[in-house]
């Protein structure tokens, strides 16, 4: 079995996963939320404080697992520095307690293998992740040949619904905020401009749209009605970036499966969005389970098991935390 341990950003989190057969054996998450709600975002020392009580008190949860372990897998990268060197702290110390190998993760290639929970991985594939750090399109051909192809050049979707929510203080996470707040609204209320329309480029920004909201929010005043509009205008012309740019980078690279997958995955407005895009080239969309697109441990475990079955290991001296991802 593999012990996996997910503390990238506000989510501490432990899994263990069965090797032979990719099934979950246990994972328990404890969330943040609450304690970071108050500030309208992640406080990064409150969530590395947070993160040290809530770890170890899920781990000892784990003995039981302890004599059938084979390796531990640890997200090292990205993520907020102070929150990941608690997780690669209790690793390492797991490792060297328990004689194991190590595996470092990389916390996006964990997003992509939430699409394979208790499965078998399914390459190639062109996935969107998009989350509260990351928006950005790769050509996934297997574990090892991994190839961004567009990014954000500013905010990420998921941090542009965050940023909003906080201008209409609503609280944090954003996303299912924003997203709850849009079913009442009227989508074409406010005219924003799409982001780079007019640019040639494949890439994606929200901070000229995060602005155009916070005009707009602030004409609105207390008029909390107007709130509703404002957000589901938001929420359809952020998507309608992603959709624009990705018809854009279809017509020299057709999909044939695609996927989108991180926290900000779980926005259905997204999901129908895309699925009308994808009907004109009759690919196959895939997507997680909505428990498995935010942060956790069990998609970590899942990369660890087959970085466990290439001998993809870490040794202890050179494993080191990187809050910037080489994706």
């Amino acid at each position: 079995m593999i012990l996996s341990i997910e503390s990238s950003c506000d989510d501490s989190a432990v899994a263990i996963t069965e090797i032979a057969t990719n099934k979950l054996l246990f994972h328990k998450k404890i969330s943040q939320e609450i304690e970071h709600s108050v500030y309208g975002g992640v406080v990064p020392e409150l969530a590395a404080r947070l993160h040290a009580e809530a770890l170890p008190k899920i781990l000892e949860q784990c003995e039981p697992y302890f004599d059938k372990l084979k390796a531990v897998a640890v997200t090292s990268s990205p993520g907020l520095a102070v929150t990941l060197v608690e997780g690669v702290t209790m690793a390492k110390a797991v490792a060297v307690a328990l004689d194991i190998p190590i595996i470092g993760v990389n916390h996006l290639i964990g997003h992509i293998y939430s699409l394979f929970m208790e499965k078998e991985t399914t390459f190639p594939l062109t996935v969107l992740l998009v989350s509260g750090g990351h928006t950005q399109v790769m050509e996934v051909k297997n574990l090892r040949e991994i190839e961004t192809v567009a990014k954000s050049m500013d905010d990420s979707f998921g941090e542009s619904f965050d940023k909003v929510a906080k201008m209409m203080g609503l609280g944090y996470p954003g996303g299912p905020l924003i997203q709850e707040l849009a079913k009442d609204g009227d989508r074409l209320a406010y005219n924003f401009t799409v982001p780079l329309h007019q640019s040639p480029l494949i890439a994606f920004s929200y901070s000229g749209l995060k602005n155009a909201v916070r005009l707009a929010v602030e004409e609105a005043g207390e008029d909390k009605e107007k709130y509703k509009d404002i957000a589901a205008s938001f929420e359809h012309i952020a998507t309608k970036h992603l959709t624009m740019k990705l018809k854009k980078y279809f017509k020299s690279h057709p999909p044939k499966t695609f996927a989108i997958v991180g926290g900000a995955s779980a926005n259905l407005y997204l999901r129908e969005q895309i699925k009308e895009l994808l009907k004109p080239y009759g690919a196959k969309l895939i997507l997680s389970e909505l428990q498995y697109c935010s942060d956790n441990a069990a998609m970590i475990g899942r990369v660890g098991v087959d970085m466990y079955k290439e001998g993809m290991f870490s040794s202890l001296e050179e494993l080191n935390i990187s809050p910037k991802s080489k994706l």
